[in-house]
């Protein structure tokens, strides 16, 4: 299974460099692709034999991702990563480190139960790019807190969050035996807490805010019971 997790992700690497550098493929799609896609992985933990594997598959990644960044000691890594970096660059300098930490520190603390790792990617992994490809496209009614948003890109946020959520929870309840409808209230206030974490967010920093806030509500709220 971890041989299988390492292979999805090397394969989503690949793509979304490939991507990255195609001519037809507008700018930040394969940074929201990876992310996105990236964000699947919670649904595959509970077929793991042993808690731990998750954080196993996803903390290698925190060093992949900060050697290909523009703070990587070693520019000769990222230069054979091109696509990859390129990526990176093209986005915040740490957004994927950030994003690799946070998923590693969730699977670390949460790994038997990831539905409250769910809680945190998902919205990270929908949520923040359905915002990033509305607010890009429609953002209209900008507005600024610590950097500028629009008022389009916090629904698209919002909207991006709650959907993946609710199929995410519909899924784990089947697994894990617990009523999706109890789940509801949960689920929407998470959604309106990363909304607002995500439009406060610095560049960069939402990597971080978003899946723990958006687990620790999950969790203050009863979420999984």
């Amino acid at each position: 299974m971890m041989l299988a997790c390492y292979g999805y992700i090397v394969a989503l690497i690949v793509l979304a460099g490939r991507l990255n550098i195609h001519p037809a493929v507008p700018r930040g799609v394969s940074r929201k692709l990876l992310h996105a896609m990236i964000g699947n992985l919670p649904f595959i933990m509970p077929y793991f034999t042993d808690s731990l594997f998750p954080f196993l598959v996803a903390s290698p990644f925190i060093a992949v991702t900060y050697l290909v960044s523009p703070y990587s000691p070693w520019p000769g890594f990222a230069t054979r990563m091109r696509g990859l970096s390129g990526i990176t660059e093209e986005g915040h300098g740490t957004g994927l480190i950030l994003y690799a930490v946070s998923y590693s520190a969730l699977a670390l603390l949460y790994g038997k139960r990831p539905y409250i790792v769910a809680a945190g990617v998902l919205p990270m992994a929908y949520g923040d790019s359905v915002a990033a490809l509305i607010g890009t496209r429609y953002g209209r009614h900008r507005f600024r807190a610590l950097e500028w948003k629009s008022l389009e890109g916090c629904l698209g946020m919002f909207a991006g969050s709650l959907l993946s959520l609710l199929i995410g929870m519909a899924y784990f309840s089947v697994i894990y035996g617990f009523s999706l409808q109890a789940q509801v209230l949960s689920v929407l206030v998470t959604s309106l807490v990363v909304t607002a974490a995500e439009a406060a967010s610095p560049r960069g920093l939402d990597n971080v805010a978003v899946p723990a806030l958006g687990a620790l509500t999950f969790i203050a709220m009863g979420g999984g019971a």
